[in-house]
């Protein structure tokens, strides 16, 4: 028995159990938390206030495990270009500790997964699902052709939006692709903040990027993009009926990107990334806002 626990067990299947999980981002949840934010707000405006409970844990884990399986395409696809990159270079791949043949493996078992969540859904939402893996896939490669990677990256982060209307519903009205709008909004709002870290890097190495595009003028243009998601939650509130508490979460929202520009203002990367790094309280302080007011909104009896 203790032979079989030491080989189970051994330092070196749980040393790489751990580069996996660094490979998957566990150890970073950011992009965990911006993907689920979108995904609760379109589950409770979709629901009403109250979404099926199946539901919930089928999205909530199928963020965890698209995020992660997009995370293992994206080293992997940036695997000869992360060790020339300071902030990468001692991710898994590039530092050697996973070889780029187990990282597919482990994007194929995390994309298993995914299909079989996928298949718990209704055939809407199934068929939806087809193309938010196509536009996970697509992303890491768009960044050496597209100056505007970061809108293929807010397609595939707000795609979650229509299938959940999708999978509560059987529809995607009006409403849903409003919120998949917005989130797309948000997502290159806070992924040009991240990419502004790295700008210097990736001209050198060639990887096209909004922080690149946007020049000296990248914060005056983020500042433009923040006002208009602004407006398009005051649409999504309008659209949905939304009262008080919402409204409320939208101003404090506002009031958020303001600091986040504060952030940034030397353009830094350590002021950036911080940036970035808070725009997901942006996302909580809304879905609190949209919970608040079906929590004091419901319909007596």
């Amino acid at each position: 028995m203790k032979t079989l626990s030491a080989s189970v067990f051994s330092p070196q299947l749980v040393r790489q159990l751990r580069n996996y999980g660094k490979l998957m981002r566990l150890d970073k949840p950011i992009g965990i938390w911006l993907l689920l934010w979108p995904t609760l707000w379109a589950l409770w405006l979709a629901g009403d206030g109250t979404p099926d409970q199946g539901l919930f844990v089928i999205f909530v884990i199928g963020v965890v495990v698209m995020r992660s399986a997009g995370c293992v395409l994206n080293d992997y696809a940036d695997r000869n270009i992360d060790p020339y990159v300071e902030r990468t270079r001692m991710r898994p791949i590039a530092s050697g500790a996973v070889a780029p043949m187990e990282a597919l493996t482990l994007f194929a078992a995390l994309a298993l997964i995914a299909i079989g969540l996928a298949t718990m859904l209704n055939t809407p939402a199934r068929l939806l699902a087809v193309i938010g893996a196509i536009l996970t896939v697509a992303y890491p490669f768009v960044k050496r052709f597209l100056s505007i990677p970061q809108f293929v990256l807010g397609a595939a982060f707000g795609w979650s939006v229509p299938m959940a209307f999708a999978a509560q519903t059987g529809s995607t009205p009006e409403l849903a692709w409003l919120v998949f709008g917005t989130t797309m909004i948000w997502a290159v709002i806070y992924d040009t903040f991240y990419a502004m870290v790295d700008r210097e890097d990736d001209r050198k190495v060639g990887v096209k990027s909004t922080a690149i595009l946007f020049g000296e003028v990248d914060l005056f243009v983020i500042a433009g993009l923040q006002a208009l998601m602004l407006v398009a939650l005051v649409l999504v509130g309008v659209r949905a009926a939304l009262g008080f508490w919402y409204y409320l979460s939208v101003v404090v929202a506002a009031g958020l990107m303001v600091w986040h520009q504060w952030l940034a203002r030397d353009r830094q990367p350590a002021g950036c990334f911080a940036a970035f790094l808070h725009n997901h309280l942006i996302g909580m302080v809304v879905f609190i806002g949209i919970v608040l007011h079906y929590t004091f909104n419901s319909p007596v009896g």
